[in-house]
């Protein structure tokens, strides 16, 4: 079997640096539809084992305008990890990435694990990345889901980006960074052979791609500066350190922090998140995460 490649860049359409008419007018109804602020991104749902209608069709809404929405549960500290994966399969989120921390449906503890070498499993900040980032090409994560049981005592915000709104900031400026950041071997992930549980080689591949079955822009992205390779060329670095400094200035930019009952539905959006302190009088931050190959189906 012939190994996964990536998709080239498309010929036509909005993404296709060629098609200016396509991507004004994609731009233009993206920019029209964009929340102004977090708020707008939540839906009050109540049981999230009894999801109506009306509030599946409002998440759907938030998810077509910015790739993300916020809902509100009363599940506040009930532990049932049937609640992510049942909301994700409302979605049409059924395909679980299953990394070395996940149990057996797929789903991952987010929690601090005395001894972990891996930040999420720790109360560090975590900088700015798309999920599953060096997974292969045939194995991407499209879409995730984090459900919050516990909130930290302090800390533990969230920052969210609409990767489409930072392609749109991006080729407005800078199209030839787009360009750069499409190429296959853009940015290496070495290979993890230290770790019997994650065994893999490098991993190359592109910035910016765009789904050939669903016609969609994805990203795949991380801010770490350590054990990363980018592509030896002076516009790669230029629109790496643009990335950077746009996560921390664009307006665009989203923050808060989940409450226990709440979570986070989106398609593989940039995010963040700062430090935290958990107290010893009350039960330890603890989020489940989803991660899937699927898309949020209808977005």
């Amino acid at each position: 079997m012939a190994n996964p490649s990536w998709p080239p860049p498309p010929a036509t359409g909005p993404f296709a640096l060629a098609d200016r008419d396509g991507y004004a007018r994609w731009r233009d109804a993206k920019l029209r539809s964009a929340p102004a602020c977090l708020e707008e991104l939540v839906v009050e749902v109540g049981d999230p084992r009894a999801l109506s209608a009306a509030a599946h069709a409002a998440l759907l809404d938030r998810c077509r305008r910015a790739n993300m929405a916020i809902y509100a549960t009363t599940a506040a500290g009930d532990p049932d990890t049937a609640i992510p994966i049942e909301l994700g399969r409302r979605f049409g989120l059924t395909h679980l990435d299953h990394n070395p921390g996940a149990d057996e449906a797929g789903i991952t503890a987010i929690t601090v694990v005395a001894g972990s070498d891996y930040i999420p499993y720790s109360s560090r900040p975590i900088s700015w990345h798309t999920d599953g980032y060096y997974n292969r090409p045939d194995r991407q994560v499209r879409g995730m889901l984090l459900h919050c049981v516990e909130q930290s005592a302090d800390g533990g915000e969230s920052g969210l980006i609409d990767h489409e709104l930072l392609y749109i900031a991006m080729r407005d400026v800078h199209p030839e960074y787009v360009e750069a950041l499409m190429a296959p071997d853009v940015m290496t992930i070495p290979g993890n052979t230290d770790d019997p549980r994650v065994m893999r080689p490098d991993r190359s591949g592109p910035v910016f791609w765009v789904d050939p079955t669903t016609g969609t822009l994805q990203m795949r992205y991380t801010a770490r500066r350590r054990n990363i390779r980018w592509q030896e060329a002076e516009r790669v670095a230029e629109a790496v350190a643009w990335i950077r400094a746009e996560c921390e200035r664009a307006p665009y930019r989203l923050r808060g922090t989940l409450r226990p009952g709440w979570g986070l539905l989106c398609n593989n959006v940039l995010h963040d998140r700062t430090g935290f302190v958990d107290q010893a009088e009350q039960r330890p931050r603890l989020l489940y995460r989803g991660r899937y190959h699927d898309r949020i189906a209808g977005t």
